[in-house]
């Protein structure tokens, strides 16, 4: 059984402010105020983790300690199978310091090469830890294709190249509304509220 949510407010542990958009979005119908770690003046801790769980529970936990209150933490990536997996855990720092996000669709498209295989996952880890150091953790998935050149301005990071699976539009192109409907956040998110916020 998992521990239920029992607060007001909720510290979002990410410096992505798209990211935090998102979740503010998704938790919105919970009455839940979200504040960002950026937000707190709270520092990045190392993701040092080997998976996506691992590195949302270190930015959980950070935060949930540092703020005293309970932390939300997303890890999430896009996941090529004709790369083992790449750039996956590390499909943030693929972009660089500038986060050019532009530059990692090139180095996977470049990668990738004549590869006939353009399948892809996009992998949501989420992380609900406790200022007494309990953690939950959920994971959700969404398969697609890669496609080239990148369409649409909408989302971030790798959003443009990933068209879902019998879809016709990238999460680029979507409508917001309907990329959280079936994205991979939406996924773990169905998890994480039936495990921890729904039911009262």
């Amino acid at each position: 059984m998992s521990r239920h949510f029992d607060g007001s407010r909720l510290v979002i542990a990410s410096h992505n402010p798209g990211k935090v958009r998102e979740i503010g979005a998704l938790l919105q119908p919970y009455g839940v105020d979200v504040v960002s770690v950026g937000e707190l003046g709270l520092p990045e801790p190392v993701e040092d983790g080997d998976s996506f769980i691992a590195n949302a529970v270190i930015k959980a936990q950070a935060a949930a300690g540092a703020a005293g209150l309970i932390a939300l933490a997303d890890d999430s990536g896009l996941s090529v199978t004709a790369l083992n997996g790449d750039p996956g855990i590390y499909s943030a720092r693929w972009a660089g310091p500038e986060k050019d996000f532009g530059a990692a669709m090139k180095k996977v498209e470049d990668a990738l090469g004549d590869a006939p295989d353009r399948s892809a996952r996009f992998v949501c880890a989420l992380a609900l830890a406790w200022p007494d150091g309990h953690v939950e953790t959920f994971e959700g998935t969404v398969d697609g294709t890669l496609v080239w050149p990148p369409r649409g301005t909408h989302g971030f990071g790798y959003d443009p190249t990933f068209l879902p699976t019998g879809g016709s539009e990238t999460f680029g192109e979507m409508d917001p509304d309907r990329k959280h409907a079936i994205s991979h956040r939406a996924d773990a998110f169905r998890k994480l509220v039936a495990g921890c916020f729904a039911g009262g």
